[in-house]
């Protein structure tokens, strides 16, 4: 039965038919709604208790169980006695409501309205309506004055009043603005300190030729702000005033400009389906580069680019020319930088079709044209063994610096860097990529490789511990994504900043809820490659490195991460006999970005299990990226120092000192990790 929780006014729960489930009395709904505002985390025992009584009583603890028993049983009326409860876990020192974010409407709404704002206008006008008719009053109704609920409610309420704006300024976009006015109104009548509401609700009326009227909103606006506040509108109050008063069409977004924007948009598609007929061969070419074009634009976008692009492929090859199959293949030069694939067996298909048309082009044809093909089969293939990728991705990068072409050079270069994954301790070989990417993407002004290069150094000097030098990258990452509208870059440096934090000596529980934060970034982000299992990872590695308990809810999605995961999970549940059959079923981890925390894992376990032929794998695996932290290299998630983790492995193994040889890897000269600076 699939429970859904409600906290967008009055707390309830609903079951999978959409009937209430009665949680009892007031205490038992307290308790329940304290668990949902921690957002899956763990609240202990004695914080539950302070903040559900003012003034705990004698027997509060147990009071508190029997509430907690009695949520149970209503969640999972048909839990077997003795079986665990997947809901309502207790962990550790307390308790966590451990449920999918979409059955929590305030976890949901929050996840729509960050996706609306990459979404088309139409898309995001659907999504935030949506979303908006979840909230059934204020948020937590019934705990107004609860000191645990405070800060949640008013988050929830600004995030609201976000989604009413963002829902007006969507409508705008799309012609809609006499639908936009009386909510608009209402909104700054209720809420008059909220200077956007105040610009969408005058350009709504100058939308609607209320030119006059527009003014006057902007009037009492400037008026409400110096005489209440003592401020001066903002820049964005004060430019559509000018912009009214001179009846231009320059208002920024989705402004009078926006709209010519688009009329020539429409005009230019227009003239081009009337003058390049279906099915023909600049039809093929053009629609991969708008392709790549959409791939940058967002969630929305790449999965669309990936729903489309091997049909593309597929169109070529009917027309039987390989010279068109390779500008088309080789076109999509979309930068990279997470080496697991969004879509397996796509990327097999794709690197099978470059092959073709390599075998099939004739001879004399374009150098260029065949290195866009060797870079694909070196991109697309990210992660394999044999040695037919790297190969190809290093024959496309020597053509493109003959060929002296910095477009072609960067893209080979994307798939050097995806080949650089062979063994472990390979962050300062991938840091001189990235750092030879942003030179040249900044001498040519190749902005989406510049992105590229940044965050390829960003992940290289967290693996080298360089934290300054990656918060330098993370930057100039956020600014050039703004400057040059890419969403998606903001999804890797929120996931850095909260390694950093993991890194750095936050509190458990800090560095654990940056990481959920995190994650709900990557949520319907279009990145399944990325997204999948990476938050039970990333909190694994840390509590592995922290020496805590892997404890984690039954039904926890691990993704393709599982195999490395289910030894320490079943230790934490004391099932050693399983627990050592899962360990000899584990295998080397991919070549990979991650490749070096799952290593550690598996040592981890080994160590537990006294599993020397396991340990000695995981530490000759290691022994090359001994000054480097495990996992940082993803700039996602780390499992902390190697070196900790080969110090522990020797000491068990009985030859501290000594080097991790089973296999002839050789071990670093001991020093500080994170020595290295850019």
């Amino acid at each position: 039965m699939r429970v859904r929780f409600g906290v967008l006014g009055p707390v309830g729960v609903w079951d999978g038919t959409g009937a209430p489930i009665d949680v009892k009395g007031p205490k038992h709904r307290a308790v329940l709604a304290r668990l949902v505002a921690a957002r899956g985390r763990v609240v202990p025992v004695d914080r539950l208790v302070d903040d559900i009584w003012t003034e705990p009583p004698a027997g509060a603890v147990s009071a508190l169980r029997t509430f907690v028993a009695a949520l149970r049983r209503a969640l999972e009326p048909d839990r077997a006695p003795r079986e665990p409860a997947r809901l309502l876990v207790t962990d550790g020192p307390g308790y966590a409501l451990r449920t999918a974010p979409d059955t929590v409407d305030a976890w949901r709404f929050e996840q729509s309205v960050t996706a609306a704002a990459t979404m088309p206008a139409r898309s995001a006008l659907d999504s935030l309506d949506q979303a908006l008719g979840w909230w059934r009053g204020p948020a937590y109704a019934g705990f107004d004055e609860e000191p645990w609920a405070r800060p949640e409610r008013s988050r929830l309420e600004q995030l609201r009043l976000q989604a009413i704006e963002a829902r007006a300024e969507a409508r705008l976009a799309l012609g809609r603005a006499g639908e936009a006015v009386p909510e608009l109104d209402a909104h700054v009548a209720e809420h008059p300190w909220r200077e956007e509401a105040w610009r969408l609700l005058a350009l709504a009326l100058y939308r609607t030729d209320r030119q006059g009227e527009a003014l006057t909103v902007l009037a009492r606006a400037r008026g409400l702000l110096l005489d209440q506040l003592g401020i001066d509108p903002g820049p964005r109050l004060r430019r559509l005033e000018v912009d009214i008063l001179r009846q231009t069409e320059q208002e920024e977004t989705g402004g009078p400009a926006t709209r010519t924007a688009e009329r020539v948009w429409a005009d230019a598609t227009a003239a081009y389906d009337r003058a390049v007929s279906s099915g023909t061969r600049a039809r093929l070419e053009s629609t991969v580069g708008l392709l790549r074009t959409l791939a940058v634009t967002g969630a929305g976008g790449l999965e669309a680019a990936r729903e489309q692009r091997f049909a593309t492929i597929a169109a070529a090859e009917q027309l039987g020319d390989p010279e068109l199959t390779a500008r088309v293949i080789g076109g999509y030069d979309v930068p990279s930088i997470w080496t697991r694939s969004d879509d397996p067996e796509q990327a097999t298909r794709i690197v099978a079709a470059a092959e073709r048309a390599l075998t099939a082009l004739r001879p004399g044809s374009s150098d260029a044209i065949r290195a866009r093909l060797l870079a694909t089969i070196g991109l697309e293939s990210r992660g394999t063994a044999g040695t037919r990728a790297p190969d190809a991705a290093r024959e496309a990068e020597r053509i493109a610096r003959r060929l002296g072409d910095p477009t072609l050079l960067a893209f080979a270069l994307n798939g050097v860097f995806m080949q650089t994954f062979h063994r472990t301790g390979l962050a300062p070989e991938r840091d001189e990529i990235g750092a030879e990417l942003v030179t040249l993407a900044t001498g040519h002004g190749l902005a989406t490789y510049e992105l590229l290069g940044h965050l390829v150094r960003l992940q290289a000097r967290c693996a080298l511990g360089d934290f300054a030098g990656a918060d330098g990258h993370a930057a100039a990452v956020d600014r050039i994504a703004r400057r040059h509208e890419r969403p998606l870059a903001g999804v890797f440096t929120a996931w850095y900043r909260a390694l950093r934090l993991a890194a750095t000596g936050a509190s458990p529980e800090v560095a654990e809820e940056a990481y959920g934060d995190a994650a709900s970034r990557l949520a319907g982000a279009g990145m399944p490659g990325v997204e999948r299992g990476l938050l039970p990872l990333a909190l694994l590695c840390l509590r592995v490195w922290q020496g805590r308990p892997a404890r984690f809810a039954d039904r926890t999605d691990w993704g393709p991460y599982a195999p490395w995961a289910r030894p320490l999970l079943l230790l934490a549940r004391d099932r050693r006999a399983e627990a050592v059959a899962a360990l000899h079923r584990v295998p080397d981890p991919p070549r990979d970005l991650l490749a070096e925390a799952l290593w550690c894992l598996t040592g981890q376990a080994a160590i537990m299990l006294d599993e020397p032929a396991v340990m000695a794998r995981a530490a000759a695996a290691l022994a090359p990226a001994a000054d480097e932290l495990a996992g940082a290299g993803s700039g996602m998630l780390t499992a902390g120092p190697v070196r900790e983790h080969l110090d522990r492995l020797d000491t068990v193994l009985g030859r501290a000192g000594g080097t991790a040889t089973d296999t002839g890897a050789p071990r670093r000269t001991r020093g500080r990790t994170g020595a290295r600076r850019a």
